[in-house]
């Protein structure tokens, strides 16, 4: 089994060599991966235990971000490592100053995997949520490394859990502990004998929360919020936000729109911030009026174009902090692969709404179950949703207050972790 998993890996390491030719993303992870244990930085790393931190791709790293910070703090001495697999993560993250190299994990074959040890020489390893690499797991499990996975989560599709998953299973045995982040992961696990785990909650709570602690007023907004007019006294009208939007979701909200009268400010922040669908979006909300936000951040912008409708987030980074300004937000995703992020609303007591493809989110489902969310699976509902919450202050303000009760009830996942590593 081993045998056809390494060559498993091969191929879709050959794959990815030949998509490289033609996509973009393939072709960064090609040259992350080109020459990668003589490219490796491994200097950096000396006169000094290594902790290394794998994420999969930039929301796993937003779950390990707050472990990586509570270790360097606990663990001052220790030089961090800190590997991406996915351009999406790597790319954006390189320069993260808490970490002293930060690079691409080259595939998970045994010669990798044996380089990796030699060059990183890691005494303690952390993976994040769903990243599963059984060739670097037995190499740190040889060099009697303590290797742990957080904001871990199970479900009963899983190879772990079918007919052919025994040889699977048996290597979450290398892990020194599980940490994860509900009951029925939990049961799962000791279904097939894994007992060294234990319910931590999800480290991507305490991550959104600190992100909102730490955000900032954002005058462009404001002002844009306030139809431009910084000295007006009059009460601003609603805000509905939507983030990390496609096509579909983009197309619900106009149809929404046209059904909507009050005083209204949207501000899309889309998950795709091509040319191609920045000028779809202005083509779907003319009859409104669109603006986009490097439009408004000028020095010197026009100012009628704070009266526009909607606002065009054309940047990635502020959208976590945008949420504040919500009275209600829409989580895009819904209606391809699945939702975007919506503790990142969440958390500023913002109702959320999204589309029908939530299933695989546990605090989607959560939030649903205590009022604080609501899906929808055509144009219709999604205006009723919408204009119940933005017309009745009673009931928006129920679900707001669901939002902030949930969110509170799951902090503390990193405290937790950390202290479980410690007494391990």
């Amino acid at each position: 089994m081993r045998l056809l998993y390494s060559t498993a890996i091969t191929c879709y390491a050959l794959g990815v060599r030949i998509a490289s030719l033609f996509n973009e993303k393939a072709a960064l992870m090609r040259k992350g991966w080109h020459q990668w244990s003589k490219q490796f930085p491994s200097e950096r790393l000396e006169g000094a235990k290594t902790a290394w931190f794998h994420a999969a791709s930039l929301g796993e790293f937003e779950q390990a971000r707050p472990v990586i910070e509570a270790f360097r703090k606990k663990h001052p001495d220790y030089k961090i490592c800190l590997s991406f697999f996915s351009p999406s993560g790597y790319e954006i993250r390189k320069n993260y100053k808490e970490a002293d190299v930060v690079c691409y994990l080259p595939p998970d074959t045994r010669c990798n995997a044996r380089k990796w040890m030699e060059l990183v020489h890691p005494d303690i390893a952390f993976f994040v949520k769903y990243d599963f690499w059984f060739n670097y797991l037995q190499a740190l499990k040889k060099k009697g490394t303590p290797t742990y996975i957080f904001s871990a989560i199970f479900r009963p599709t899983q190879y772990f859990f079918r007919w052919y998953g025994g040889w699977f299973a048996r290597q979450l045995q290398h892990y020194t502990h599980l940490f994860v982040q509900n009951d029925e992961s939990l049961q799962l696990l000791h279904s097939i004998g894994i007992t060294h785990c234990d319910i931590t909650g999800d480290t991507r709570f305490d991550r959104v929360n600190e992100i909102a602690r730490q955000a900032k007023p954002i005058p462009i907004v404001e002002q844009f919020i306030a139809n431009g007019d910084a000295s007006s006294t009059q009460t601003p009208c609603h805000v509905l936000i939507a983030g990390s939007s496609w096509e579909p979701d983009e197309t619900n909200i106009k149809q929404f729109l046209e059904a909507y009268s009050n005083p209204l400010k949207v501000i899309l922040a889309p998950h795709m911030i091509g040319e191609d669908h920045l000028a779809l979006i202005e083509r779907l909300f003319s009859t409104w009026g669109t603006v986009r936000y490097s439009h408004l951040a000028t020095e010197n912008p026009d100012r009628q174009l704070f009266h526009q409708k909607v606002l065009i987030i054309d940047n990635i980074g502020m959208l976590s902090s945008i949420y504040r300004y919500a009275h209600v937000s829409y989580i895009g995703g819904g209606f391809g692969k699945g939702i975007h992020n919506t503790l990142e609303a969440a958390i500023y007591n913002c109702p959320v709404c999204f589309g029908p493809n939530y299933g695989k989110f546990q605090e989607a489902r959560e939030l649903i179950e205590q009022g604080g969310a609501k899906s929808y699976n055509t144009a219709s509902q999604l205006t009723e949703i919408l204009t119940t919450w933005l017309n009745n202050n009673e009931v928006r303000d129920k679900a707001a207050s669901a939002c902030r009760d949930y969110m509170e009830q799951h902090l503390g996942a990193t405290e937790t972790i950390m202290e479980r590593v410690e007494s391990l």
